[in-house]
């Protein structure tokens, strides 16, 4: 095995913070074990992302403990991947860690990804779950996920990669050139088609407290992915707009071949379906191009993807 600590000058290990005031003291115990073991310097970067429990308080004392800790608060509860996007922009260190604090990523399994990175000259090495301690329905979606948006986008990448994560600085340094108000970091870095290796690891159960991570945020999170890095849904409406057009063509001649005939369709109620029909269409389109001119609309507005209320360094 590499020596990780020869290779690994400062390592930034950054962790976005979400109601999890009972996981930080262990997280952090557990965190200064394996450390000095990786690399000659560190820094551990916590971003309370407008947490309403005393996670600030426990990032504060933890400060006052290990003058090696970074702690961001941000004004108010910006979402875990732009909380992500608030430590990349605040990192020093030469290899970057992406974990959650709920300790279901392993600090004991860092050393795994930044051997694997250093092994194979590679710009990220990701964890892969060959088994996670989730629910059946996050699973699920999970996996949706990745079915959906990989067939959809161009974005490509394995199945069951997680957050946790070691990204060399370079790439991070890259990925700060785009700006962007509705694409998430993670996605991005699919984008730019850095290249990666995956370790296979166990993932563990929540340490404590409850998920922030919600069935309705994963969707909103595909619809992100979808929105932001494809024309597929655009071009379904064209394709469909299309398609409808030459059936009713082919209805209009039908209908008219039978009336020359003297045969007349009775009632209305084919009609009113098929007029139902339509109009349920043409306003799903439109509410696929209101979707796209909204993303344009908010991107226009360069406002930022966080605000940073106090830095603590």
């Amino acid at each position: 095995m590499i020596d990780s600590k020869v290779n690994t000058d400062f390592l930034s290990i950054i962790i976005p913070v979400y109601n999890d005031y009972e996981v930080l003291d262990e997280l952090y115990n557990r965190l200064v074990q394996v450390i000095p073991e990786l690399c000659n310097k560190y820094e551990i970067i916590l971003i309370d992302d407008g947490s309403k429990d005393n996670s600030w308080s426990k990032i504060k004392e933890l400060k006052n403990k290990n003058g090696n800790i970074v702690g961001i608060k941000l004004i108010r509860n910006f979402g875990q991947h732009n909380a992500i996007s608030a430590g990349l922009n605040n990192v020093s260190g030469d290899l970057v860690v992406l974990m959650d604090s709920d300790l279901q990523d392993k600090p004991e399994d860092i050393s795994k990804l930044i051997d694997a990175l250093i092994q194979n000259d590679s710009s990220m090495c990701i964890a892969k779950w060959k088994s996670r301690k989730d629910t059946f329905s996050k699973k699920l979606v999970s996996r949706l996920f990745h079915i959906i948006t990989t067939r959809i986008t161009k974005l490509r990448h394995e199945p069951n990669l997680g957050v946790f994560r070691v990204i060399r600085k370079e790439l991070v340094n890259e990925l700060a050139k785009y700006n962007e108000k509705t694409a998430t970091s993670l996605s991005l870095l699919y984008w730019i088609g850095a290249d990666y290796v995956t370790v296979d690891l166990d993932r563990d159960e929540r340490f404590a407290g409850k998920s922030g991570y919600s069935i309705r945020k994963m969707i909103k999170l595909t619809l992100d992915r979808i929105f932001s890095f494809s024309m597929f849904p655009i071009r379904l409406a064209i394709f469909s707009g299309i398609s409808i057009s030459l059936i009713s063509f082919v209805i209009a001649i039908v209908l008219i071949i039978k009336r020359l005939n003297g045969i007349v369709a009775p009632g209305w109620t084919s009609l009113a379906v098929l007029i139902l029909f339509l109009f349920g269409l043409t306003f799903l389109f439109l509410g696929v191009i209101g979707e796209y001119l909204g993303r344009i609309f908010l991107e226009s507005k360069q406002r930022p993807n966080y605000i940073i209320k106090k830095i603590l360094k």
